[in-house]
């Protein structure tokens, strides 16, 4: 087998390309762009996963754009290739990485996202845009009004298919399939896993014979960040340990992910009193609102960024060298995006979490995730009394009663603790009674005045 070239220089690119990447200080190709650029430019489809950071945008960028350079379009009117993103947010990071790819030749391209205006989209459209990047439900928005046509269409692109399936995109992927020319087209599928039943199904409709690259488990671990786990007992424990973080540690900017938008707010003006300029973001902000804060921290304007799951994905900061998870990811996969904003592009990153008893189980997927035995770390001063949480063991076969004990003996504290058995079953009733009386919740076996209190759902 010839071996796969290592430098950008030895693809043969056009020398608009070279400038754009050489202007960007850019030479080596990662092991994704290594692998999946040669297949893309042979004309193949291609479904490959590489893990987040990996420069995979750049290794379907590259080619893409070197085709539209090099061959005559199939339609004068219709995009010759559409870039599908599951968030706005990694919409707008790809279009961003594109402009600069094409600031030096005529290529026209176009952004489309939800929650901005329709009609200013359909007078970009009339521009009649070479590529379009777009998400997926905004994009089958303008197929249904008619304000767009992809008969022409040469290239289709899914970035990070798998999360674009899990969010419910499966009809609109199906539509702008049916929508494109299937003879001619060449359709390229990335994610993060091909071990996705969804992503799977989805390639064998939309995909000819494709070749197939996977690089790097979706678990595979991260050299170039430095994980470290922490123990907490509350939410004050918790508040006073990320202070007590962003104080002491050494880094250039910080992204702290919470569970809840309430959360990204009171965290924002708690850390602002500490002298510490903060960003909130959260996904019930208004797209504009959104972009201008993201704009505003990175060109560094904020020292940290606090947000909600919304900006795990797609966010290429090059100068974020911390990662706080100050709530656990319900979602194991989450854990792996929300640290893979730092270490990005060969640089060292610090991905610090903090575990208290509502983030165990959170805590326990993502150990069985990484497929390793996490210790925890601490911070002099600041160690808790929680020290995680025992599984609950399988109750034992119930024995013979001790002398001036019932059979329903249960122990120290158990609700019919010490009871004699011909008193236990008058006792149990009554407290059956007792408990069909009281508000729900205050029963027999109840947890009264130990559950911690609810918190919001997440965004």
């Amino acid at each position: 087998m010839a071996q796969q070239p290592e430098q950008f220089k030895d693809l043969g690119l056009d020398n608009r390309l070279m400038a754009a990447l050489e202007h960007q200080g850019l030479h080596t190709l990662t092991e994704i762009q290594d692998q999946a650029i040669p297949v893309i430019l042979t004309g193949h489809d291609l479904i490959a996963s590489s893990k987040t950071g990996s420069g995979k945008t750049l290794a379907f960028l590259l080619p893409a754009l070197q085709r539209l350079i090099k061959t005559k379009a199939l339609s004068k009117r219709d995009p010759r290739a559409l870039i599908l993103a599951p968030t706005r947010e990694l919409a707008k990071q790809v279009y961003e990485q594109l402009r600069s790819l094409t600031s030096n030749n005529s290529i026209n391209i176009a952004l489309l996202l939800g929650g901005e205006n329709f009609n200013d989209q359909i007078k970009l459209l009339r521009k009649q845009p070479h590529v379009i990047v777009a998400t997926p439900g905004r994009l089958a928005n303008h197929l249904t009004s008619r304000s767009l046509m992809l008969n022409g269409l040469e290239l289709l692109i899914m970035d990070e298919a798998d999360r674009m399936l899990d969010l419910g995109f499966a009809k609109e992927l199906n539509q702008i399939n049916d929508a494109a020319d299937h003879r001619r087209r060449q359709t390229l599928m990335f994610s993060a896993t091909l071990d996705h039943a969804q992503v799977n199904d989805m390639a064998d409709k939309l995909l000819k014979a494709p070749k197939r690259i996977a690089v790097g488990a979706a678990n595979a671990e991260h050299l170039d960040i430095e994980k470290r786990f922490y123990l907490c007992d509350h939410l004050d424990h918790k508040q006073a340990l990320l202070q007590h973080i962003l104080t002491t540690q050494s880094y250039q900017q910080a992204i702290i992910f919470t569970a809840t938008r309430a959360d990204t707010e009171r965290l924002a003006r708690l850390l602002e009193t500490h002298n510490l300029s903060t960003a909130a973001l959260s996904g019930d902000m208004s797209q504009a609102e959104r972009n201008r804060i993201m704009d505003s921290f990175s060109r560094g304007q904020q020292k940290v960024l606090i947000t909600t799951d919304v900006a795990s994905r797609g966010l290429d900061l090059l100068q974020v060298s911390l990662v706080v998870n100050f709530d656990m990811p319900k979602q194991a996969e989450e854990y792996v995006h929300r640290i893979g904003r730092t270490g990005r592009a060969g640089a060292k990153g610090l991905a610090l979490s903090l575990v208290g008893p509502k983030d165990w189980d959170a805590f326990k997927r993502v150990e069985r995730f990484l497929q390793q035995d996490i210790s925890f770390m601490t911070f002099e001063g600041l160690v808790g009394k929680f020290k995680g949480i025992r599984p609950n063991k399988k109750k034992a076969t119930a024995k013979p009663a001790a002398k001036g004990k019932g059979k329903g003996y249960q122990g120290k504290g158990g609700s019919n603790a010490y009871k004699p058995a011909k008193k236990q079953a008058k006792t149990v009733k009554a407290l059956k009674d007792r408990s069909d009386r009281l508000a729900p919740g205050t029963g027999l076996g109840s947890n009264d005045g130990m559950a911690p209190p609810k918190r919001k759902k997440p965004n």
